[in-house]
């Protein structure tokens, strides 16, 4: 009954904010902090395993991390698989099946740089293999994240995508980058019943106008991964005595770990 009660978090009288965790340490503590479930982010996966960020990570990597985070937490976990290790939509479902049969409740997949095609065939691809089993599905959508449209084009594509999702079998929206109150309102009711999936960037409206716009779901995305391991540089820097290094960034971090 775990994806039934993430699906039931999207409905309350509140936002959903969920702090994102990266291994099973970040996943314990954001547990003891209090979050109503846990959610991973991808790129702090991806790093905690000595992988780069983009779809870098084996799927038998993921599986076994996702499994050391189920160990110690008792929230509902839902998994960032970015496209799914894979663009086959059958060997994605056999990944999610995996996943879901080790305990979790919900997966955010993401169209990236690919046609909405693709992602619509893995999604039906998905709730077949499952059958019967209960996962809260968030289809991610990167319109806004990598400019693929702007303005008013950007709130049709995403309409369009999010219809197609939805049909295909998605329980969500998430559409990281978007962030003026007015396109958050619209896409809320151009997808409504489906909740809206919002990530923390700058300039994000408070959480309370987030929730009265419609957004359902605040995620941190990697802000907390990434500000840990910049962290542990200044720290680790101060404790040697040597200069501050280079602030650690997404793409410093990303660089760090392609081998």
């Amino acid at each position: 009954m775990t994806a039934q009660r993430l699906r039931d978090l999207h409905r309350g009288s509140e936002l959903l904010v969920l702090p994102n965790a990266w291994d099973p340490a970040s996943a314990a503590v954001i547990q003891h902090a209090g979050a109503p479930a846990i959610a991973t982010t991808s790129a702090g996966v991806a790093w905690s395993c000595g992988w780069p960020d983009g779809d870098q990570l084996p799927a038998d990597e993921m599986v076994g991390a996702v499994r050391r985070i189920l160990r110690v937490v008792d929230l509902p976990l839902t998994v960032d698989i970015e496209e799914g290790c894979s663009e086959d939509p059958d060997e994605v479902a056999r990944l999610v099946a995996t996943l879901v049969d080790a305990g979790v409740s919900g997966i955010n997949i993401e169209d990236g740089s690919k046609s909405p095609d693709l992602l619509v065939a893995k999604l039906k691809a998905i709730r077949a293999t499952l059958g019967s089993r209960d996962l809260y599905i968030n289809a991610r959508t990167d319109v806004y994240l990598r400019g693929l449209a702007a303005g008013e084009a950007a709130i049709e594509e995403v309409t369009r995508r999010a219809s197609r999702y939805i049909d295909a079998g998605t329980d969500g929206m998430f559409v990281p980058g978007v962030s003026v109150t007015d396109d958050i309102r619209r896409l809320a009711d151009a997808i409504a019943p489906a909740p809206i999936n919002v990530m923390l960037v700058p300039g994000l409206p408070s959480r309370d106008e987030l929730f009265a716009a419609g957004a359902r779901r605040l995620s941190a995305g990697i802000a907390l991964s990434l500000e840990a391991y910049a962290n542990t540089a200044r720290m680790a820097a101060e404790f040697m005595g040597k200069a501050e290094p280079t602030a650690v960034s997404y793409p410093v971090l990303n660089a760090l770990l392609k081998k």
